[in-house]
């Protein structure tokens, strides 16, 4: 008993040493075990200074066996597979040499134990501050290499890059931001004043380099807001996403067989569309812009002397040319309605006279736009006035098997929907949902266009 407490006091005297390896927060030798546990230290006391001091070194089947051979009882094997060294953490470092361990030894741990982080430049500056030596800098690249991937974001210009909450940088003019970045599980975030947050999770894996696309897409603008197109000197408004019932509005005894059935429609992308038709000054712009020619102009806008009133005499494809000119697209039918509709239910959003122009009230001639009241997204004129060209082919059995999501329309038709109604039609063809069609090549003096799009050179 005197001989194993005389070794245990020579062991405490030993790793309580101001210097010499074996002072690093006192980790346990591979020999240092072996000793005692020949020596017959007891269990209890052996296990209370592995759980206390840990150790440095990795286990081996071979060495634990060797272990047993020379006495070592089972809590002591759990307690040294419980103390396996870990990988060094930033601050394990930094108090090592605190503490007055050497730079060799200190990259010899880590070359032993590893790390658990990304040695970054300002990270090594530290150190170097701290007395840290060539050799122990080495040791953390290396380390760092074998627990670290390439990761290349490639976003917007100055967007702030983030992984797991903290900045890693800006990116270049290129869009391009390049880092290392520990191997396993990340949340990358990706930021930039006036777009919306990009945030994925991904999983980088050793000695693979990997390339994220964080396309930054802009803040959705508010429902209502209205910009002008310096294209086409057009007002536009912002149309946010929405669920409406589209076709035969309740309570319409109005409505043909191809407005059947009601069914709901779900528009999962907002969208901007003109505040009003196209007018004559806008198409003028177009125009003198592509070389195009005016098409003929109406008896009651000769010459076409009234730049307020809307285009007429365009056919599909000259409103299509014409929208995607101005930086948008036709809308399709589906959106054309929802919009037209303002979040209204009923056949038209107001009284007839006070919205739309028709034959009982428009003198047998269009009228300037924006004259009528608007309905509740701010538009003015859908209904009356000219009929507006949309994207869609028309078929009449169509609503039959529509599509519950962003109908876009029949593939093929022989005929292109027009809606709206115009100056020269009843009161029974200017309803929010009633269908017409025609030839798309055909210029007619009651029909013009209307332009939508999800960006409309904002």
């Amino acid at each position: 008993m005197k001989l194993r407490f005389l070794i245990l006091i020579m062991f405490l005297a030993v790793i309580a040493q101001p210097a010499g390896p074996q002072q690093v927060n006192g980790p346990l030798g591979k020999d240092q075990v072996m000793d005692l546990v020949k020596a017959g230290m007891e269990t209890p006391e052996l296990v209370k200074l592995i759980h206390e001091h840990g150790i440095d070194f990795d286990l081996s089947d071979d060495y634990l066996q060797a272990l047993r051979n020379a006495g070592a009882q089972d809590p002591v094997i759990q307690a040294l597979r419980a103390a396996r060294p870990k990988p060094l953490a930033k601050e394990q470092v930094l108090q090592l040499l605190a503490g007055g361990v050497p730079s060799e030894r200190a990259a010899a741990l880590v070359k032993q134990r590893g790390i658990d982080f990304v040695a970054d430049e300002r990270y090594l500056q530290t150190l170097r501050l701290a007395g840290g030596e060539d050799t122990l800098i080495a040791a953390l690249r290396e380390a760092s290499a074998a627990v670290t991937a390439d990761l290349v974001v490639g976003t917007s210009p100055n967007a702030e890059v983030y992984l797991d909450g903290e900045l890693q940088g800006r990116a270049n003019a290129q869009g391009e931001l390049a880092l290392k970045a520990k191997l396993g599980a990340h949340a990358l975030k990706v930021t930039l004043a006036g777009k919306k947050d990009f945030e994925q999770s991904i999983t980088l894996a050793a000695r693979q380099a990997t390339k994220i696309e964080a396309r930054l897409e802009d803040l959705a603008p508010s429902p209502g807001t209205v910009r002008e197109n310096p294209k086409d000197g057009l007002k536009y408004v912002w149309i946010p996403p929405g669920s409406f019932q589209m076709g035969c509005s309740p309570g319409d005894t109005e409505c043909s067989d191809d407005e059947k059935p009601a069914h709901q429609v779900a528009i999962t992308k907002g969208f901007w569309i003109g505040q009003t038709k196209v007018t004559v000054a806008a198409y003028k712009r177009f125009a003198a812009t592509t070389g195009r020619q005016m098409p003929n102009a109406p008896t009651f806008n000769r010459g076409w002397a009234n730049d307020s009133m809307p285009i007429v005499n365009v056919s599909w494809d000259d409103a299509h040319d014409y929208c995607t000119w101005a930086g948008g697209r036709l809308p399709t039918e589906a959106e054309w309605e929802y919009a037209a509709r303002g979040g209204s239910t009923e056949a038209r959003y107001g009284p007839i006279d006070e919205i739309a122009w028709c034959d009982q009230n428009s003198g047998r001639r269009t009228h300037e736009v924006a004259q009528k009241r608007a309905n509740g997204f701010g538009l003015f004129d859908v209904l009356g006035d000219v009929w507006e060209w949309v994207y869609d082919w028309y078929d009449q059995y169509y609503y039959q098997t529509s599509p519950s999501q962003d109908p876009s329309g029949p593939t093929s038709g022989a005929y292109r929907v027009l809606r709206g109604g115009s100056w020269d039609d009843i009161p029974r063809d200017v309803r929010v949902s009633y269908r017409n069609r025609t030839d798309p090549g055909r210029w007619i003096d009651g029909v013009g266009v209307r332009c939508g799009g999800e960006v409309v050179n904002p």
